[in-house]
């Protein structure tokens, strides 16, 4: 049976991209975010891919507006079976120059959105007994760096929450499940639209990954949740490197964190960002960033990840064959 699936922050980006992708396996989609272009530009992009949406114009900061969306989303389309937190907000600024109103609006967006969009989620799950929750991570949910506290500090709550949920599912014995996928620096339009007070304008800190990537990573966890996953080598090294050295991460980001995030060309300081509203209320941003000839389309980490059962039993295999040819 197609799979029915919520999709939050669809117009852009990861959303986007995630959206084409469960559209290219016949599924019924709710396309949830505020700009209206970017929304029916993913409308289209699910039609043509082969699946079905309704646009569902919303703030996951507004708890009553994502429960809504998702009553209309199993109105048209029938129970939930995979809900994605995926809506972020951000503001690249040093904390000095920020105010409190910005550092609750990135809060309200990339934290309470997801434990929103998760109680929606639960309300409706719980009962069947059945469901995935996909809650879209970032290295920076392990590792702050300068620039975007705000982010940072509202990925690194959505990780405890999700500590927390697991722990209580199982404790339940439920059905539901719920897995965080952890991402590296990504080729979306949020860099031209985040709230910026850098000289230069911002950049995914190198390397960069397609966000065909990430949802790839997404559309596996819905069929294959676990804990959580590490999608590219960036993002290991970034959490486990923390976990080893984290002072010395402290160091490193100190000297090369300001000039990784952000290119050679000035920033505009009049530019439109969506902090407060949607810039793609008119135009359609896509999937993609800027940084097409840079990005790279794929992740052998995330080969590994997904098949690490097979590549282990692999290595075991050598192994002992090395031994035996030892022995003999």
């Amino acid at each position: 049976m197609p799979q029915v699936v919520m999709i939050t922050g669809a117009s852009a980006g990861v959303g986007r991209a995630t959206a084409q992708a469960f559209a290219r396996r016949g599924a019924s989609i709710g396309l949830l975010a505020r700009g209206r272009a970017g929304l029916d530009g993913a409308a289209r992009d699910v039609e043509s891919a082969g699946g079905q949406s309704v646009i569902l114009q919303a703030d996951v900061a507004n708890a009553d507006h994502v429960d809504a969306a998702a009553s209309i989303l199993e109105d048209a389309f029938g129970p939930i079976d995979i809900w994605i937190n995926n809506a972020m907000a951000s503001v690249f600024s040093p904390i000095r120059e920020m105010n409190a109103g910005e550092f609750k609006r990135v809060t309200e967006v990339t934290y309470l959105g997801v434990v929103h969009g998760t109680l929606a989620a639960l309300r409706r799950m719980s009962p069947r007994n059945r469901g995935v929750i996909i809650q879209v991570g970032s290295a920076l949910a392990y590792r702050g760096i300068p620039l975007q506290s705000a982010y940072c500090a509202a990925k690194h709550a959505v990780e405890g929450f999700c500590d927390s949920l697991r722990t209580e599912l199982l404790h339940d014995g439920s059905g539901v499940k719920v897995t965080m996928v952890q991402l590296p620096a990504l080729n979306t339009p949020q860099f031209d639209w985040v709230k910026s007070r850098l000289g230069g304008r911002a950049q995914p800190v190198p390397p960069i990954f397609q966000p065909e990537v990430a949802a790839d990573a997404i559309v596996w966890a819905a069929d294959h949740p676990r804990r959580e996953y590490f999608v590219g080598f960036p993002t290991v090294e970034a959490i486990v490197g923390d976990r080893i050295a984290a002072g010395l991460a402290d160091r490193y980001l100190a000297r090369a964190g300001y000039d990784s995030q952000q290119t050679s060309e000035p920033e505009d300081p009049r530019r439109p960002d969506n902090l407060w509203a949607p810039v793609d209320e008119e135009r359609d941003f896509g999937a993609h960033g800027r940084f097409d000839g840079r990005a790279r389309s794929a992740s052998w980490e995330l080969v590994f990840s997904k098949h690490r059962r097979a590549f282990a039993a692999a290595a075991a295999l050598v192994i002992a064959a090395g031994l035996f040819l030892t022995r003999r």
